[in-house]
């Protein structure tokens, strides 16, 4: 389980985070939703401890952390929650000079001194399951963005975190190659995988997510289950900003 209470980030004095409380069950996938600037891509950030909160407590399974003001946070309390989550970045975010597999061995190598042997068992393992092992030996400059994107989620996957976050996986891609990584997402989603995913594709949201966060200015404005949020929520704003999803298909007569 994954759980937030009172966060609270700022930037130049500016609130993005406004006093955020969220539970994230075990197992579900949750998507957050909302306009740009919301804060949806901070609230992944922060998870991640990649910004780090002014204020409120963070708990990743077992482990917690709490955010006073300016006070800064140990690099080792750091390391022991970002190593509960798996990122998963809009630009791919690979090494260029790494084949694939040294991509996904990378991490489990340096950072959880894993034997070359093992890691390379692991990104093996998971390049099966993206779909991308005939791929495991070439650079990434030789992969469409939707092959980028699941190598992505397989280094994300390696070291088994207890959370995968994902920053707007598909807004890069092109309708076509989008459809690969959502099929990604489902496979792991019906695996139980625990999923947070910012997104602006409300079909997306709508499609994958069991639960779904409305955010605008900082604030959760509303959450409940993805057919609740898009068929009937309850706050007049939600409405407004879900519509969109059919509002603006043509009203093509047949």
């Amino acid at each position: 389980m994954i759980q937030l209470s009172g966060i609270e980030k700022s930037f130049d004095g500016q609130k993005v985070l406004k006093n955020i409380d969220l539970t994230i069950e075990e197992g579900s996938l949750t998507a957050l939703i909302g306009p740009s600037g919301s804060g949806k891509s901070t609230l992944l950030r922060c998870i991640n401890l990649l910004e780090i909160p002014q204020a409120g407590k963070l708990q990743i399974g077992n482990e917690s952390i709490t955010f006073i003001g300016k006070e800064r946070i140990a690099h080792k309390d750091i390391q022991r929650i970002r190593q509960q989550t798996g990122m998963v970045f809009q630009n791919f975010q690979l090494f260029p000079h790494l084949t694939v597999i040294e991509n996904i061995m990378e991490g489990l190598i340096w950072v959880q001194k894993w034997s070359p042997e093992k890691a390379k068992k692991r990104a093996l393992e998971l390049l099966e399951k993206v779909g991308m092992s005939h791929k495991a030996d070439v650079l990434p400059a030789t992969l469409s963005g939707g092959q980028q994107q699941r190598v992505a989620i397989a280094r994300a996957l390696a070291p088994s975190p207890k959370v995968l976050l994902c920053d707007e996986p598909t807004s890069a891609l092109d309708p076509e190659l989008s459809l690969e990584v959502v099929a990604v997402l489902k496979q792991l989603a019906k695996e139980g995988t625990t999923m947070l995913m910012a997104t602006h594709d409300l079909r997306l949201a709508a499609n994958l997510a069991y639960n779904v966060i409305f955010l605008e200015s900082g604030e959760i404005i509303e959450s409940g289950t993805s057919k609740t949020i898009f068929t009937r929520a309850l706050k007049q704003r939600t409405v407004e900003f879900v519509s969109t999803l059919t509002n603006t298909l043509p009203d093509w007569e047949i």
